[in-house]
């Protein structure tokens, strides 16, 4: 295991530069995932961490120790690929095996390692089986267990989920967090689906346009986002941005509600509100407007409402007793869990 650490990272193509700076210090055995749109840098970084691009300035330690230069081989580090590429020709030992091909172990080692990897993975059984006789998320537990059985200080997870179906994804973010609490090794994941991140992560990077927007904790960045970007990308659904302008301590709403301003600030202000603290219940009358559409979950639906001078929100209701499609309903939130930010800005007003 090993900490890793970005200082001042910058990757440029020809004169277009697409990663500004990037500062990250992941600790040993964390578990890190980036996230953010398509574009934003978190594949770039994680293959520049792996030594498949080149870096154009600042620099990247593992372990204390400067690997710019290095060859990928050299780092000590695994990566597993959005495809698993693994060979067809080859049994489930082969291929977990194959990690160890330059490794100087004696065949006995090597066989014990890859047995060791494969309890661990609960492959044992499947280890004389060819990948066409796998399934999909038995096929992504061989890739990983080619990465793991070397041992490396880092690994490196390029979206290694993003092919597989919904019930294989969750069963397989299960998998992998319960790997890393067995194995604690350092863990780089990269992804673009925010519910990933949410559930495997102990620290998300958040990342638009090639810059870090907000590390933090799954509950920091959901609780307490930095900006207006966070704030939308973070939760499903997204968060509620309701137009506002602050004088003297209280904000007032363009639906033509009011809520004490709890920060410093005049001039026009984003009122934030996620979808599951604006409802039917007990607080601040935020906004009032008829329900436009409904979404039954089971235990609660999710309403849409059409608020007029403020646009179309998103609430949640008693799954048992929604309002009907064209009810006029007023919306509360308590006051707590409302989110305020600059709107020229859109960072959070403290």
């Amino acid at each position: 295991m090993a900490t890793l650490a970005l200082r001042d990272l910058v990757k440029t193509y020809d004169k277009t530069e697409v990663l500004h700076g990037i500062n990250l210090d992941v600790a040993d055995g964390e578990f890190v995932v980036f996230v953010g749109p398509s574009g934003c840098g978190k594949s770039t970084t994680l293959r520049m961490i792996a030594g498949l691009e080149e870096v154009t300035g600042g620099s990247i330690e593992i372990g204390g120790r400067q690997v710019n230069n290095l060859e990928p081989k050299d780092r000590d580090i695994a990566m597993v690929f959005q495809n698993y590429a693994i060979y067809p020709h080859m049994s489930v030992r082969k291929n977990i095996g194959f990690g160890l091909r330059t490794a100087k172990m004696s065949k006995p080692d090597k066989e014990a390692r890859i047995d060791e990897v494969a309890a661990i993975l609960d492959m044992t059984d499947l280890l004389d089986r060819k990948p066409n006789q796998l399934s999909g998320g038995q096929r992504q537990r061989v890739a990983i267990g080619r990465a793991m059985v070397r041992d490396p200080a880092v690994f490196l997870f390029d979206e290694p989920l993003s092919n597989l179906d919904a019930q294989l994804r969750t069963q397989m973010r299960l998998e992998i967090k319960k790997l890393h609490q067995r194995v604690g090794n350092t863990i780089v994941f990269v992804t673009h689906d925010q519910v990933e991140a949410m559930t495997m992560a102990d620290r998300i990077v958040i990342m638009k346009d090639g810059h870090i927007q907000q590390v933090g904790t799954p509950a920091e960045v959901y609780h307490s986002p930095a900006n207006t970007f966070v704030a939308r990308f973070i939760g499903a659904p997204s968060m509620n941005m309701l137009p506002a302008t602050a004088s003297g301590g209280v904000l007032r709403l363009d639906t033509g509600s009011t809520v004490d301003l709890p920060a410093r600030a005049d001039g026009p202000v984003t009122l934030g509100v996620r979808p599951d603290d604006l409802g039917l219940g007990e607080g601040v009358a935020l906004v009032r407007g008829k329900v436009t559409v409904r979404e039954p979950l089971g235990p609660e639906t999710l309403i849409y409402v059409d608020t007029g001078a403020g646009g179309e929100v998103i609430a949640k209701a008693d799954g048992r007793t929604p309002p009907e499609v064209g009810a006029e309903v007023t919306l509360n939130a308590k006051p707590e869990n409302l989110h305020f930010f600059d709107a020229n800005t859109g960072q959070a007003l403290t």
